[in-house]
């Protein structure tokens, strides 16, 4: 008989709704909050009203823009082994404090985590205080959380102290500058950098280096995955399952590299960069040298077409308080560290970065309303 999919709206979950999938008894997909255009967008991706495909028990839709995303099939065996691999990497099971949206895999493995070992999360409310949250927390057993870089970065400018009382945060779902990371630790943070996609069940990799049962490889200079966390493909799509899984592996379309020591630097997407005047650039790269500069709390890096340079780089920058960067600043400061190529020819000051469901930042949502100039 067909499986069909249980959609909750993610300020409807319960813990039943994740226990139930966990066990293979009732298919899951949570919706996005959000405007109705991402809902219906994400509830389009998601076909309810279709049979699921075999072995599938829960959907994920992943973090496009609005039409963009896709809805990734998990099985259960795969949410239960990246939360039990985490778990031994991290320090064994503990109370976790969740502060991502749980229609995202990193909120959505926080609830897995906490529910695999017996616990209720402790849920991070609109506008709380971190400090606040941390203190509803169970007394006397170890303390997690997960965030994105922007979520760490703010804690870091208001609650320092609070975040110390973690035993660790992970930190991922978009690249984290290293400026960002030194910072945590010295600040007595116990920062852990993730990286893996709701394909992987969450973050696959620690600290550069994969959890056990995870196999990493570089093929044509991409990141490929494998392991017991992988997902099945994607709903209602064989030609993009076919695509991006083949032999028990997936490619992720990241750009990286492994060391000797088969740990792991991720260079951004294969498809993400920028061609500037015949000379490669990553975004990511120029976002992490432009936050570094003193007037600026924020920054998204992307490519226009230039009739000079065939793309020339722009940055849409939030200024930091008290500060107005200006591009005859910021190019230099950038050519210092990256190289002339890098150097944004093309500057935008915003009020902040619109950010998808996961949290991760926007890009075409900041170069759709970014004029040219």
């Amino acid at each position: 008989m067909a499986r069909q999919l249980t959609l909750v709206a993610a300020g409807e979950l319960s813990d039943d709704d994740v226990r139930a999938a966990l066990d293979g008894e009732r298919p899951l997909a949570v919706l996005p909050a959000g405007p109705p255009a991402v809902v219906d967008a994400a509830r389009t991706v998601l076909r309810p009203g279709e049979p699921l495909e075999p072995g599938a028990d829960v959907v994920v839709v992943t973090s496009g823009s609005t039409g963009g995303g896709r809805g990734v099939l998990l099985p259960a065996g795969a949410l239960r082994a990246s939360a039990a691999a985490t778990l031994d990497r991290i320090g064994g099971p503990g109370s976790w404090l969740l502060a991502l949206p749980v229609s995202a895999i990193a909120g959505l493995q926080v609830l897995c985590r906490s529910l695999l070992t017996g616990r209720t999360p402790t849920r991070l409310r609109d506008g709380e205080p971190l400090a606040d949250a941390v203190a509803r927390m169970p007394a006397g057993d170890r303390r997690y959380t997960s965030l994105v870089p922007t979520q760490l970065r703010r804690a870091l400018d208001a609650e320092p102290g609070a975040l110390r009382s973690f035993d660790a945060v992970l930190v991922g779902g978009a690249a984290t500058d290293p400026a960002l990371l030194a910072r945590a630790r010295e600040e007595g943070v116990a920062v852990v950098t993730t990286y893996g996609m709701t394909e992987t069940a969450g973050g696959c990799v620690y600290d550069r280096v994969p959890l056990d049962g995870v196999r990493v490889r570089i093929a044509d200079g991409g990141v490929e995955l494998a392991g017991p966390v992988l997902a099945l493909g994607y709903r209602g799509d064989p030609a993009a399952t076919a695509a991006a899984f083949t032999g028990g592996w997936f490619r992720t379309r990241d750009a990286g590299a492994l060391d000797g020591a088969g740990r792991l630097t991720v260079h951004g997407r294969l498809d993400d960069v920028v061609i500037s005047g015949g000379v490669n650039v990553a975004p990511v790269a120029v976002e992490a040298a432009l936050r570094e500069h003193p007037a600026v709390a924020d920054a998204v890096v992307f490519g226009r077409p230039d009739p000079e340079w065939g793309q020339r780089v722009v940055a849409a920058v939030v200024p930091a308080s008290g500060g107005a960067p200006a591009l005859a600043e910021l190019r230099p400061w950038v050519t210092e560290r990256l190289g002339a190529a890098a150097a944004p020819r093309e500057l935008h000051l915003v009020d902040a970065i619109p950010t998808l469901h996961t949290g991760k930042p926007d890009r075409r949502a900041v170069a759709a309303r970014t004029p040219e100039v």
